[in-house]
């Protein structure tokens, strides 16, 4: 697909501090993606630069091929930009301050409230709608679930799940990496305003945990040796481990164990494994392959630090 949002090489200095260094990422036409990083990081400074309201020390950016040094002007007509702290007028009615989205966006029932009386969760979907007014094609969102409760943090997530549906291209910052997880297609991670690594999440999950995660439950904690001896030398099994079952996993018919298992295989060679320890008459309570998270490789591919 072609490239919405593109930047190369872009730079922004803040005296000694290098607070976004030589970035270059591509965000795709109709994709949901995660700028992901701890607080200091520069996601707030790089979207800055994205929505022309800050201007880079150096390299460039562009919206939908539009210059964001050159021609700042089509880029603002594109996108709908949401701050981290959206300013709001307190005395006004959310009826008077949005007119149109508010029942879009189920404020409709909060028509006639003033703005300092509704929520957070409320406020941001106030925030949002406005955002949308002129109906971009790319929305920037700078941290859209801070400080929300888990409710309104699902709301947000669904709110920006039907925009996608609706061909918004959202590119949004976090540091809550299971809202990641939840919705994005495409994640970049940046560190002390470097860009460690971007793509597609099943992609960066696959460069970086290139094996597959097997969990297997035995009803019969007495056999867990028996099935550890079957699994040994087959092709595709690397390490296996004993994780400790969780708690009540066999619904109490007895104790239980697991064995965790590194794969290489197909799908195909999954299935034989099960296959295998069935027919030696174990007895297979489940046979699972978790998901590597966005956390865990999170963790696995930063290193602590901040600009």
């Amino acid at each position: 697909m072609a490239a919405v949002i593109e930047t190369k090489n872009l730079t922004k200095h803040y005296g000694k501090l290098v607070a976004v260094n030589n970035l270059s990422l591509t965000v795709e036409q109709g994709a949901i993606y995660g700028f992901v990083g701890p607080n200091g990081a520069g996601k707030t400074t790089t979207m800055r630069m994205l929505t022309t309201l800050l201007r880079p020390t150096g390299g460039d950016a562009w919206v939908a091929g539009h210059s964001v040094l050159r021609e700042p002007r089509q880029v603002r007509r594109l996108i709908g930009y949401m701050p981290d702290f959206f300013g709001v007028y307190d005395d006004m009615t959310a009826w008077e301050y949005l007119d149109f989205f508010a029942a879009c966006y189920d404020l409709g029932h909060r028509r006639n409230d003033m703005v300092d009386s509704l929520s957070r969760g409320m406020k941001q979907r106030l925030c949002l709608a406005r955002t949308l007014a002129h109906d971009p094609q790319v929305l920037i969102l700078d941290e859209p679930a801070s400080g929300l409760d888990p409710r309104a943090r699902v709301e947000i997530r669904e709110l920006l799940k039907e925009l996608s549906r609706l061909g918004k291209t959202i590119f949004f910052s976090t540091h809550i990496l299971s809202d990641v997880n939840e919705i994005c297609s495409h994640v970049g991670i940046l560190e002390a305003g470097r860009l460690v690594t971007q793509g597609s999440v099943e992609d960066i999950q696959h460069q970086l945990v290139p094996h597959r995660r097997l969990q297997i439950c035995l009803l019969e904690a007495g056999r867990l040796d028996e099935a550890h001896q079957a699994l040994l030398g087959r092709p595709g099994v690397g390490t296996i481990r004993r994780p400790e079952a969780p708690a009540g996993g066999n619904g109490g018919a007895g104790p239980t164990a697991m064995l965790e298992v590194d794969f290489t295989g197909d799908d195909a060679a999954v299935s034989a494994l099960l296959s295998e320890l069935v027919s030696r008459g174990l007895p297979v309570l489940s046979f699972t392959e978790a998901p590597h998270d966005v956390e865990e490789l999170f963790m696995q591919i930063t290193k602590g630090i901040v600009s």
